[in-house]
């Protein structure tokens, strides 16, 4: 039995190790994971409730997923948005549909406070099943080079990136300045 829950400031070290691990041997990683999610809680980008957990019936946390606030920016305009980054999960709790439920309950609370798309770089054969599409296809870039299939957006409710063309504008927490 999982539940998702705001994280709390008690739960930022079991976070942090759970990251670590989480990312540890994944290819495409810098390994910085864990220190991404520390600078984003003390940036003007966090919102505290879209930090959530996935929590055992023992209390342990397996599982943590951040959305924090973007902006996708053009010459003449600029629209809020939210990127999804990074979610985790401990490699024992991983294969359970932690990452799945923690994904589709930060949708769920996102859309309630307002917000109407996420963007994230990830893998393009997951999360397709959340509804996430090529970027492209809405006319949004990033600031750097990416394989076309791993920028991915997703619209909360409808047309929520209708005419919302330009580039993803990260907070300076993600070092892409």
């Amino acid at each position: 039995m999982i539940t998702i829950r705001q994280e709390d400031k008690k739960d930022y070290q079991e976070v942090f190790q759970l990251t670590e691990e989480a990312f540890r041997d994944i290819e495409y990683s810098d390994h910085q994971e864990q220190f991404l999610v520390e600078k984003l809680r003390g940036s003007d980008a966090f919102i505290p409730q879209l930090s959530l957990v996935a929590e055992d019936e023992n209390g342990t946390i397996a599982g943590h997923i951040l959305f924090t606030k973007i902006e996708i920016t053009n010459e003449k305009e600029s629209f809020d948005s939210l990127a999804l980054a990074p979610v985790s999960v401990k490699p024992e709790f991983q294969n359970q549909g932690i990452g799945s439920k923690l994904i589709l309950e930060g949708h769920h609370i996102a859309r309630g406070l307002g917000y109407e798309s996420v963007i994230l770089i990830g893998h393009e054969k997951y999360y397709p099943r959340f509804g996430y599409k090529k970027t492209s296809n809405f006319g949004i870039s990033f600031p750097f080079d990416i394989p076309e299939e791993n920028g991915m957006a997703v619209e909360l409710v409808k047309d929520g990136l209708k005419n919302k063309k330009g580039v993803v504008k990260y907070p300076h927490e993600f070092g892409i300045d």
